[in-house]
């Protein structure tokens, strides 16, 4: 009999699904079923539907109060949510809630399937601008017109990387893009945001169009983004690069070179996680290096400052920190080892291994001149180091995009 009951307690979901009525009335309905409480969640941590008594029962459901279960939705090995159960009287049945769980996600499953599909055509088209064999005016202009991107009055594109700086569920990056989306478009509506695999880091990376001539919005939207991610995901850093404005499709790719090397300047100084190229100051100088030719940019890092790091790493020493330090205090020790908290006698001995492992001599104006180039372009690659640049937490950096 209790079988029977389960069975006809379906009935309504099923016909939820095969009338197309929505998630909500799909959730509504299987509330009815188990006679219980629920919240679905997708698998950003975003709340898709709910089915509860009233705001204080939704508010514990969602805080997983007393008598609340989670059930991890999946399809096909995939997780696409998470749905909430609290029994408003007898738990159900393991055999009903089962069922229930897996037409959720079919449904969850079969609904989002045209958003991610948008999503990979846009992460399509963002990609390409980084692609300089791809970014002719004709390649951007049409796969911009396929993603319902308005370039007529230009556009400045946002590169944006977060981090967690504590073990985090599988959604966040998710949430990153949905919450960066959610303060780009409060600025500029017509914003398109998209996940990106630019560099091999375990961060996110969230690169954002924002059509539009004015600088100033640009900037406002720029500003939004980062305040609603620190508000939407704590526990987590970031750095945001901004570009100029590109007049038209054909300057995409430059906008899009600049707002990468913004971003990686920007994580070497967890005191300014938002750059605009224009604020890079002698940088700017780097980026047709990092645009056009990557590898020689890594080539004269290689040849400076890439054996002090490779040092500091194997030695936990401080080579690379010392040599910022020592450079930016004007080439004075005594200058050094008060900043760095350090004896003279250490910061000089720290100066002999930079010299012995790079062949530069920081007491000639050539030496600091290749060593400092040699710091700009650690940064503009986005490697990060033991002791130098994206030293924080669980900020791996990027690097610039190879072929």
């Amino acid at each position: 009999m209790e079988a029977e009951l389960d069975l006809s307690a379906l009935d309504a979901i099923t016909d939820a699904v095969e009338s197309g009525a929505g998630l909500h009335e799909v959730v509504r309905a299987a509330a009815r079923a188990l006679d219980a409480s629920l919240v679905l969640t997708d698998r950003s941590g975003a709340t898709v539907a709910v089915a509860v008594q009233s705001p204080a029962d939704e508010a514990a459901v969602k805080a997983d109060g007393e008598g609340v279960q989670a059930h991890e939705l999946r399809v096909a090995d995939e997780a696409v949510g998470t749905l909430r159960v609290r029994a408003r009287s007898e738990p159900p049945s393991p055999a009903l809630l089962r069922i229930v769980t897996t037409l959720i996600a079919s449904e969850v499953e079969r609904v989002r399937a045209p958003e991610r599909a948008s999503q990979a055509a846009a992460s399509a088209f963002v990609q390409r601008l980084f692609d300089r064999d791809q970014a002719s005016r004709e390649n951007v202009a049409s796969a911009a017109e396929q993603v319902g991107l308005g370039l007529e009055h230009g556009a400045t594109v946002v590169v944006v990387r977060a981090h967690s700086h504590a073990p985090a569920g599988e959604g966040w990056r998710a949430r990153a893009l949905e919450v960066a989306d959610r303060g780009a478009r409060a600025v500029v509506p017509g914003a398109l945001a998209a996940r990106a695999e630019l560099t091999a880091t375990s961060g996110a990376e969230v690169i954002l169009i924002l059509p539009g001539a004015e600088e100033a919005a640009a900037r406002r939207a720029a500003d939004a983004v980062l305040r609603e991610l620190q508000a939407g995901l704590p526990g987590h850093g970031f750095s945001v690069g901004r570009s100029r404005i590109a007049a038209d499709a054909a300057d995409l790719h430059r906008a899009a070179s600049e707002a990468l090397l913004a971003a990686n300047v920007a994580e070497s100084d967890p005191d300014r996680p938002l750059l605009a190229f224009d604020e890079t100051g002698a940088y700017r100088l780097l980026l047709p290096a990092m645009s056009e030719d990557p590898a020689e940019l890594q080539r004269f890092y290689d040849e400076t400052v890439e054996p002090l790091v490779a040092y500091d790493e194997q030695y936990e020493t401080e080579l690379v920190t010392t040599l910022e330090t020592f450079l930016d205090a004007d080439g004075n020790v005594a200058g050094t080892a008060a900043r760095l908290f350090t004896h003279r006698h250490t910061i000089r001995y720290r100066l002999e291994r930079v010299r012995e492992l790079s062949g530069l001599d920081v007491g000639s104006t050539d030496g600091r001149e290749k060593l400092s180039l040699g710091l700009k372009a650690m940064r503009v690659l986005g490697i990060a180091t033991r002791g130098g640049p994206a030293r924080e937490a669980g900020a791996e950096a990027g690097r610039v995009p190879r072929r």
